[in-house]
């Protein structure tokens, strides 16, 4: 990362004035970020400031400025409070009075511990620049000063920022308001761990206890950043933080341009599955420094931080990005390729036992990420895909095309160079049709069915005509006794069987029984959630029960036929007796 600088960038106004925020927090049990902002040199009648309702990366509106509190302005040093206004939601305009040197002081309430909010506890500090600090609207391309007062001595700041002056001044200097957002802060006394990859240093902050090794996490991560780099030809940074949150039960990741920061259940470390798949989530993270921090969509390459910005693409930054998560740990050794199938292989399984991957298609859930993907309901699995899940599968479909149709000489990968080179490195945002072309100039083959039935359309994913070039096939599994298909998920709540999810389209959905039903008993005999199951073997498909139950305390007893019992997991296998070069094949993709 570059030292910062105090040339006044070009595009802004002659009489731009300085910004400077200091982030308190003398009581962190309180849970509240004290933040002034400083803002000298103002030369206009009013001030706005307006504060982001979302945070890139993390593609829903979240109101962030619902956690102010305590508003107030001051006239600089003279401490004459000056009036203003609240004209939305996110909104605040000030009467400057003619004020050349303007304090606002404000509270931020910080206990939701996620990679995409902020979190404030006798413990430690963490926050996101969009869910703490302001806007001025015009002077975005401002320089911004932060200072942190930590609440106690030996509490330390960790950020991606540079740092100003001493380091004992705690003061970091973002170039611009999408740097300051993309910074995030961790101070504390978590434990802090330098290592160096290809020459350029990094670190790995941890907070919390739990049992995870840093150095075998930093081995492996080291890994998977010497793989990555030499996918796209070098590492597009000076250096770079892993923030690390050991949580009691948290998951999730939240990528920025020279850091991460990663969240994950504080046991899950020694399990070989568990550490496996909390690899995944670092090479995820990491892979977005390219796909998506810089290789973006045109909708994406200049933030609006008041609204949603609507993209049909995120199936390639989200899914192909999930896909690569999966590929990288095996070609870094940290896994094998039969983990790397049974990983494929659970991923197809979350996908087939979606309803809704018949009715929404990956690039309706891209759009629509703002208002399904993070809002579930009840119904969400019936009527939408998460295109996380699907782009993931559609981008693993593609690479196997590629790969067949050119013996292994070209590949997905191709077409993320390709992508990169056109449009990542200068950051210049790719429409849907850059990316189509891309792929197709890669593949040399006309895409239009592809796209037409399986990006934009709702059609099954063909798996075993893609992989059987490869020696390879998808099967369902049964189970040993298998259970008619009743069609809905109960769980005990409080004592109470209550229907959790109900297929639209099952036996259960048709007959009517909803959401939210209390299930009571089967053909007359009481039943519970844990019984259902085995209480189910009783009978054959095509058989009729009586299922007895309250719907919104009304006591209903209502006929179910039963049906056969879809494939609940699905698994790819090798084919019997593969060909010379289905061996070839396989062998180019996995090694």
């Amino acid at each position: 990362m570059t030292e910062a600088t105090t040339v006044r960038p070009s595009n802004l106004p002659s009489t731009a004035p300085t910004l400077h925020y200091q982030v308190a927090m003398p009581q962190p049990q309180s849970h509240l970020f004290e933040v002034t902002l400083q803002v000298r040199g103002w030369s206009e009648s009013v001030l706005n400031l307006k504060m982001p309702v979302w945070t890139p990366g993390s593609y829903l509106v979240r109101e962030y400025a619902k956690q102010v509190q305590e508003f107030w302005v001051d006239a600089g040093n003279k401490l004459k409070p000056l009036p203003w206004q609240k004209l939305s939601k996110n909104h605040w305009q000030i009467k400057t009075e003619d004020a050349l040197d303007i304090i606002v002081r404000y509270r931020v309430f910080a206990n939701e511990l996620s990679v995409r909010t902020n979190h404030l506890d006798a413990t430690h500090g963490y926050f996101n620049g969009a869910a703490l600090f302001f806007f001025i609207p015009g002077f975005e391309q401002q320089p911004i000063r932060v200072t942190i007062i930590p609440p106690k001595p030996d509490w330390q700041v960790t950020t991606p920022l540079p740092a100003v002056g001493e380091a004992t001044t705690n003061t970091f200097e973002a170039k611009d308001f999408d740097t300051l957002v993309d910074s995030p802060f961790e101070i504390g006394c978590h434990q802090l761990y330098d290592f160096e990859v290809l020459g350029k240093p990094h670190q790995l902050a941890i907070w919390g206890e739990g049992n995870a090794d840093p150095e075998r996490i930093i081995a492996d991560t080291q890994k998977i950043i010497e793989v990555e780099s030499q996918l796209y030809g070098g590492l597009p940074y000076e250096r770079y933080l892993f923030l690390l949150h050991l949580s009691a039960s948290g998951f999730g990741g939240l990528e920025h341009k020279n850091s991460c920061s990663l969240n994950y259940p504080r046991f899950s470390f020694r399990a070989k599955d568990k550490y496996n798949r909390f690899m995944q989530l670092v090479a995820h993270e990491f892979f977005h420094l390219w796909n998506v921090k810089r290789l973006r969509p045109k909708a994406l390459e200049k933030f609006d931080y008041e609204q949603e910005n609507y993209t049909t693409s995120l199936w390639f930054c989200e899914g192909t990005t999930s896909y690569y998560d999966l590929v990288i740990p095996l070609r870094a050794g940290i896994y094998d390729s039969k983990a790397f199938l049974e990983g494929l292989s659970k991923e197809i399984t979350r996908l087939q036992t979606t309803p809704g991957r018949l009715l929404q298609s990956v690039s309706e859930s891209s759009f629509d990420a703002w208002i399904k993907l993070y809002r579930r309901d009840a119904n969400s699995d019936n009527c939408q895909i998460s295109y996380y899940l699907k782009g993931e599968l559609v981008s693993f479909l593609l690479d196997l095309l590629i790969r067949n149709r050119h013996g292994n000489q070209r590949s997905l990968d191709d077409v993320m160079r390709l992508m990169w080179q056109q449009f990542g490195i200068w950051e210049i945002g790719f429409t849907p049709q850059h990316l189509r072309d891309a792929i197709e100039s890669v593949a040399d083959t006309d895409l239009s069915d592809f796209f037409n039935h399986y990006i934009d359309g709702t059609a099954e994913l063909p798996f075993d005509e893609y992989l059987e070039p490869f020696g390879l096939k998808l099967i369902g599994v049964e189970e040993e006794e298998p259970v008619p298909y009743l069609g809905m998920i109960v769980k005990t709540e409080n004592g109470q069987e209550i229907v959790k999810f109900v297929d639209a389209q099952s036996p259960a959905g048709v007959a009517g029984v909803d959401v939210g039903d209390q299930l009571l008993a089967i053909n007359g005999w009481r039943v519970t959630a844990e019984q259902l199951s085995d209480r189910l073997k009783d009978y054959r498909p095509g058989d009729t029960v009586q299922l007895g139950l309250f719907h919104q305390e009304i006591l209903l007893s209502l006929p179910v036929t039963l049906g056969t019992a879809p494939p609940n997991r699905y698994q790819i296998v090798q084919v019997e007796n593969p060909t010379d070069a289905q061996k070839r094949n396989l062998a180019g993709w996995l090694g």
